[in-house]
């Protein structure tokens, strides 16, 4: 046999610099092809990896890698003295590995096959996204309007980053093994008293699980209760987050209408009184920020106690109430202890700061901290010793005092300059609590046109039909103003007008 490499031209194989994949992969994936179709024979002989590189104008490593890989799944063969060579391929396993190489080479080089995933992962996929209502940094320049985005700029970092240097240096060595899957222990007592206090939640630090973000506590609860194919109540429209941690555990989902109090607990029964939960946000309904009327507490702590279902209460931003005491939480007129009660400290501190809580009947726990150990076995912890210490500290009220008079300050200023704006168009509706309000258009407006025209204008609004399974009777637009000034939300409602009346 000859002992003539072959050649292998640089304008034959052109590596891309600039794309994903890396050079040995493009070219591991470019040799692999010829050989499975005979353009390179069986038995031919390659260059060395010294000559290849040079030819192409690469490092060596490059060469050694895609013909180390070649060489481990069979596709050429190396001899000493002899070089190396094509190898033989039986015509199954070549037809075989063609087929598996034109669908690798679809992925990794092209990027443009879509990957085979679960129905469950496809519906999550077909869901809407949380992160188009919570943005990342990245998309945070059009932020007029956005819901769920505190404003962070008003957040004490000094004092943070003090309470956590402090926790680094004196106590993470003591604490640096694995701890309790529940969360810090001094942590999980302050929040108990804290919600006990403003909330009216009857708990012990025992019954708290600390978790991320209160969509981490959204995805224990539907784990854990929940098998595929249970029935599930949601709030409709209702928040996403909620739909998709459902879906993902498999739940049929139930879509129950919301009105002027909350949940229609009776249409609720009608379209399935034997639901294994329901999940829903009483104190300030997302998205409508509606709250939930003690009539219908009571009538869903009812539905619950007679079915043996489970009541997940998400009260997401329920701190921030402008008028009188907070309401009490549902969790707290609960008797018969069927309310799971879950908070998270993103909406009153800062989003990247993803700690959340839940707090679990005591015959739930069980159950929840063994799926909590097999998924992610607890938090980091410095961050939780820091929070414990600035709810202790007091920094915790002092914040929250500020941001709730600045909140209400905004609220306001929003509210008056859509009444002079668009007083003759538009429904306001006045929240008690929360974000985010709600302007309802009449009869007959299409929301998608004015959402379309108002992005187009530097503007961020959502519509309340993009949170709902079923067709709405009426639509309305979701304006968050907490994260703006009052001149910034004063010259939103003016641009907000424009959108709406060029279409008019």
């Amino acid at each position: 046999m000859s002992k003539r490499a072959i050649s292998i031209k640089k304008p034959e194989i052109v590596l891309d610099q600039n794309a994903q994949v890396p050079l040995y992969r493009q070219l591991y994936e470019r040799l692999r092809a010829e050989i499975l179709a005979g353009q390179l024979e069986a038995g031919a002989r390659l260059p060395s990896t010294r000559v290849l590189a040079s030819t192409l104008g690469v490092s060596r490593n490059t060469t050694a890698l895609a013909y180390e890989q070649l060489l481990l799944e069979g596709y050429i063969e190396s001899r000493v003295g002899d070089g190396t060579r094509v190898a033989r391929l039986q015509p199954g396993q070549q037809v075989q590995a063609s087929r598996s190489a034109q669908g690798q080479h679809a992925t990794d080089v092209a990027g443009t096959r879509t990957a085979v995933i679960s129905r469950r992962s496809q519906l999550l996929v077909d869901t809407p996204d949380p992160g188009e209502i919570y943005p990342n940094q990245a998309g945070a320049g059009m932020s007029m309007f956005r819901t769920g985005l505190p404003d962070a700029t008003y957040f004490p970092y000094e004092i943070w980053a003090r309470l956590v240097a402090r926790r680094a240096r004196q106590s993470l060595q003591a604490v640096s093994l694995y701890q309790n899957a529940q969360g810090y222990a001094p942590l999980r007592e302050a929040i108990a008293a804290h919600i006990g206090i403003t909330r009216g939640v009857h708990c012990s630090p025992e019954q708290i699980i600390l978790t991320a973000g209160s969509q981490g506590a959204l995805d224990l609860v539907a784990r854990v209760l929940l098998d595929p194919g249970d029935l599930a109540w949601i709030e409709d429209p209702g928040y996403p987050g909620a739909r998709g941690a459902l879906l993902a555990a498999g739940a049929k989902l139930i879509p129950v209408p919301i009105d002027k109090e909350g949940i229609d607990v009776e249409a609720g029964r009608q379209l399935s009184q034997g639901a294994r939960l329901a999940i829903v946000t009483p104190s300030h309904q997302f998205p409508t920020a509606v709250t939930m009327s003690l009539g219908r507490r009571l009538a869903l702590l009812e539905w619950a106690r007679e079915t043996r279902s489970w009541i997940v209460e998400d009260d997401y931003d329920s701190e921030y109430r402008f008028s009188g005491r907070p309401l009490e939480a549902l969790q707290g007129l609960d008797s018969t202890g069927r309310v799971i009660y879950i908070g998270t400290f993103s909406k009153v501190l800062f989003p990247s700061l993803r700690l959340g809580y839940l707090v679990a009947p005591p015959e739930l726990l069980k159950g929840f901290l063994a799926a909590r150990r097999f998924i992610d076995v607890h938090l980091p912890l410095l961050e939780q010793m820091a929070l414990a210490d600035f709810l202790a500290e007091g920094h915790f009220a002092r914040h929250l005092r500020k941001m709730r008079q600045l909140y209400s300050e905004r609220r306001n200023t929003l509210i008056d300059a859509l009444m002079r704006e668009l007083g003759d168009m538009l429904d306001v509706a006045v929240p008690e609590a929360g974000m985010h309000l709600v302007v309802w258009l009449p009869p007959g407006m299409s929301a998608q046109a004015i959402v379309k025209r108002a992005i187009e204008r530097g503007l961020h609004i959502s519509s309340i039909s993009q949170f709902s399974l079923r067709p709405l009777p009426r639509d309305g637009l979701i304006l968050g103003f907490a994260s703006a000034s009052t001149e910034e939300l004063q010259a939103g409602v003016r641009t907000l007008a424009l959108a709406l009346r060029c279409g008019a």
